[in-house]
């Protein structure tokens, strides 16, 4: 996906995209270009690139019939996706199916990330075997859906995601798998980043139960008059979005759980800044009396 991100560098969403077209065209004839045609923009700037009428090898993948590589049939069981891979016969020369591939980690957009995987893997010559063995191991990554510790049966989580196009994701694998509740944790990140994606921040928690705002992640910003956790969580509700609390201190987030928190319940840390020091905290903090940061 191409999502309006880091205009602090690019300085507009028009030249973010001169940028990623550059980058296409400067692809060479021996080069791949491995593309989702599920994203619009994405979408649009194949189109206008035409790469396959100039010689250049490209391979789509999505949920689109029109995609080389198609996801089909996705399932969730528990924090495991399965899922068809549709391989057209373009790609390798022979169309088929990768049936019931299973992924060891929650979500339908990490079924699209494999997707590009299986386009590299087959690239490089990997059989289907091979690819099928590589995505049922994988462990994942750090901090992307990471599991923490648990506490009184709520299961604790670290996540990478700042943006509201992953926030949503990450939300939405969550509650796939959850037993009980998801309760979204953010520490927003940047002041522009915020107020630049306002409307798309409030509405990315629809799969939460709970939304807890915390302090928001200066990355070295200077404040900007308005933007704050508490203007957001006002914008959260706004868009009929229950069980919305600030917090300004992480530390609070111990009486919250204690009192609030059930078993089954799903929290999900979510930041680019010190919200993994939450997420890797919060386990000790809720077992103890004396709460301390980690490293202390």
């Amino acid at each position: 996906n191409i999502d309006p991100e880091h205009l602090d560098y690019f300085g507009s969403v028009d030249a973010m995209h001169r940028e990623y077209e550059a980058f296409m065209r400067n692809i060479p004839f021996y080069g791949l270009l491995v593309a989702c045609v599920d994203h619009p923009v994405v979408h649009d700037m194949l189109a206008r690139l035409d790469m396959r009428r100039d010689g250049r090898r490209l391979v789509t993948y999505g949920t689109s019939e029109d995609a080389d590589i198609q996801l089909a049939n996705v399932s969730q069981d528990g924090h495991v996706t399965i899922f068809d891979a549709r391989i057209a016969g373009r790609v390798t020369g022979k169309a088929r199916v990768l049936e019931r591939l299973e992924l060891p980690i929650p979500g339908r957009h990490n079924a699209l990330n494999a997707l590009a995987a299986i386009a590299v893997g087959l690239e490089v010559g990997l059989d289907d075997e091979t690819i099928s063995k590589g995505l049922a191991t994988f462990s994942g990554v750090k901090r992307r859906f990471q599991p923490t510790g648990t506490w009184n049966g709520i299961s604790i989580f670290d996540d990478y995601g700042h943006h509201p196009t992953e926030i949503a994701a990450v939300l939405q694998a969550a509650r796939a798998g959850a037993k009980g509740r998801v309760i979204a944790v953010v520490e927003p990140h940047r002041y522009t980043r915020v107020r630049d994606l306002f409307k798309e921040f409030c509405a990315c928690f629809k799969d939460a139960d709970g939304v807890i705002v915390g302090p928001l992640y200066t990355a070295g910003e200077s404040p900007i008059e308005g933007i704050d956790n508490h203007a957001l969580a006002e914008g959260i509700r706004a868009t009929g979005q229950e069980g919305v609390l600030v917090i300004d201190s992480p530390t609070e987030l111990i009486g919250i759980l204690r009192r609030y928190g059930r078993p089954g319940d799903m929290v999900v840390c979510l930041g680019a800044g010190t919200s993994t020091e939450w997420a890797h905290a919060l386990p000790q903090w809720l077992a103890e009396d004396q709460p301390r940061m980690a490293g202390e």
